[in-house]
């Protein structure tokens, strides 16, 4: 039986909730003050810069009305620790604001925090402070992510340069066709697509690599063209991204070629997002990822298949 599958107990308010729910996932910290007060104190930590990152989930936008709660809680960790992986940052901890609709009740709210915990547990996190509302809206949730980078070895989205190679972690597209196996739009039997957009692997065993090697990096969460402009855009150069190159699953493969048009299928893998991998440049190739293209003076991303130029559109997904 799962937590939300309990018997319903009616809701404590605000304060009990956080003593109930969420300070346990402090794992003890200090510097969380067991969620006692209205701030946290984060210590120095000597020789490393501190990294932060922020991402906001909304049901029915960054996935389904009525998912798991513990998988939405476990998939808000994992975007925003990707953001981390493509910095080279070790993970910290985080601070979370959730607004609750009154359909999250109690047995739900405890399964959301049990995913948090779970995989707070998986990648040593703390939960370190945030807020906790009702709203009238959809479950909306925001995290701040903080980790730890050695001082001045951030891979920033600036910092490519003319000659360097367009690198990608992974494989691409799974993401998007996984939303739409989610949806009960494309054939899933294993489940391995769906899984791939509900509980995405941030990259962090990576981070070393990236460190060492890249000159420049940005998760892919808009999509891997979109991502890619991110890089070019930050750094004033121009990126040629072959299609042809991108990395693709077995499953991914098997519905590319059931496509009639097999360029659109290639750039709507490749603009889909949710892949949560990481795209990077560097002057040589970096061990776990795949050489897609290369970067010269200008400005923007060529997108190119089979040697021609690809009007590729937006490439990714974006907010109005």
């Amino acid at each position: 039986m799962s937590a939300a599958d309990e018997p319903t107990e009616d809701l404590p308010d605000e304060f009990g909730q956080i003593a109930r729910l969420y300070r346990p996932l402090t794992r003890g910290a200090p510097e969380a003050f067991d969620l006692l007060d209205d701030a946290a104190a984060i210590p120095a930590r000597a020789g490393h810069d501190l990294v932060v990152t922020k991402d906001a989930m909304v049901e029915g936008v960054h996935f389904l009305p009525g998912e798991a709660p513990e998988i939405v809680a476990r998939r808000l960790l994992r975007v925003n620790l990707s953001d981390l992986a493509a910095k080279g940052a070790e993970p910290y901890g985080y601070f979370l604001a959730t607004a609750w609709p009154a359909s999250y009740d109690w047995g739900a709210r405890r399964a959301f925090v049990a995913g948090l915990a779970q995989d707070g547990e998986t990648y040593g996190l703390v939960l370190l402070g945030g807020d906790t509302v009702s709203t009238p809206g959809p479950l909306t949730a925001s995290l701040t992510m903080l980790g730890w980078v050695p001082s001045g070895r951030m891979v920033r989205r600036a910092g490519a340069r003319p000659g360097d190679l367009l690198m990608v972690s992974g494989v691409i597209g799974d993401g998007w066709l996984g939303l739409a196996a989610v949806r009960g739009e494309l054939a899933d039997v294993d489940g391995y697509l769906a899984g791939r957009f509900r509980l995405p692997s941030p990259r962090l065993e990576l981070r070393q690599a990236l460190r060492d090697g890249a000159s420049a990096a940005a998760d892919v969460s808009d999509g891997l063209i979109a991502d890619a402009r991110h890089i070019a855009r930050a750094s004033g150069v121009r990126l040629r991204l072959d299609l042809d190159a991108v990395p693709l699953s077995k499953p991914a493969q098997a519905w590319l070629q059931t496509q009639s048009d097999r360029l659109a299928a290639l750039t709507a893998l490749a603009g889909g997002g949710d892949d949560y991998e990481v795209v990077c440049t560097g002057a040589a190739p970096i061990p776990g990822f795949s050489v897609i293209g290369e970067v010269s003076a200008g400005e923007g991303v060529e997108v190119v298949s089979s040697g021609r130029v690809v009007e590729a559109g937006p490439g990714g997904w974006r907010h109005k």
